[in-house]
């Protein structure tokens, strides 16, 4: 599995890099959008929409991000703002409620909800990107270097269980490991060249030493708290994965998760 899991990421990054890195804005803006739709696509999945539906959201989906794009001259931050209340306030009363969240108003819901947090996390990628492409890359390298340490350390030390209702492969030990290892790896970044445009030297920059170290921890929750957020989706649907286009890792949702609250929020940290 880890072998398959580590082919799967070598794919994935060998399109994002090249694509992130030499292609024009207006291309990687695509990139991202199409890798959105797949997400919306397995959101509408995961809340139970029946037959062809999830498919009508993703397309749907896709057209309110263009209607956004279109008019973001006059909604500007607003996204960002609603998918904010959204992970700071919404999601921690769902995770410790556990409504049904897989029918009825709840479903409805969270079917508008989903649009607004796919908007969100394109602006914010696409913010970060026309500051620079390290700008980018370390934002979402704080989330992948979070996940990566809770997976690898979770599996040796499983024994205090962070959420065990709803999803009891996730430890505090993985959590803690997560979060060291984000912070150490930004702090690293920020060591050796403190002048590269990164988020950790944008916080750095506004917050100081402190204050980034607070900030970034404060990112770090949401990612679990994003990961948690899915993995109560997924509990209520009945599948282990959000789909099973990425081999080894399951679906396209099971890789951002953490990025659907980390995004929007650094977004107005760093505003």
């Amino acid at each position: 599995m880890l072998k398959i899991r580590m082919i799967t990421a070598i794919s994935m990054l060998s399109v994002l890099l090249p694509v992130t890195f030499c292609v024009p804005l207006g291309g990687f803006g695509s990139l991202i959008a199409f890798i959105l739709a797949f997400a919306a696509w397995e959101w509408g999945k995961l809340l139970k929409l029946p037959g062809i539906w999830p498919f009508y959201y993703s397309v749907l989906s896709s057209v309110m991000l263009v209607a956004y794009i279109l008019t973001s001259a006059v909604l500007g931050d607003a996204p960002l703002w609603i998918a904010a209340a959204f992970w700071i306030v919404g999601a921690p009363f769902v995770l410790l409620r556990k409504p049904i969240l897989v029918s009825g108003a709840w479903r409805g819901f969270l079917l508008i909800v989903g649009m607004v947090l796919f908007i969100a996390c394109w602006h914010t990628v696409m913010v970060t990107r026309m500051a620079g492409v390290t700008c980018v890359l370390s934002l979402l390298f704080i989330v992948w270097l979070a996940d990566s340490g809770a997976y690898f350390i979770g599996k040796r030390f499983r024994r205090y269980k962070l959420a065990p209702v709803i999803s009891p492969s996730k430890t505090w030990g993985g959590a803690i490991g997560g979060w060291l290892s984000a912070i150490m790896g930004a702090l690293l970044v920020f060591y050796v060249n403190s002048s590269l445009l990164t988020v950790t030297n944008l916080l750095v920059k506004r917050f100081g030493i402190v204050g980034a170290i607070l900030a970034l921890s404060f990112l770090v929750v949401f990612s679990i708290v994003g990961d948690l957020f899915e993995s109560l989706l997924k509990r209520q649907a009945g599948v282990k994965d959000s789909s099973q286009l990425l081999p080894g890792h399951g679906g396209v949702l099971d890789r951002i998760d953490g990025l659907l609250p980390v995004l929007p929020l650094a977004m107005l940290l760093l505003s």
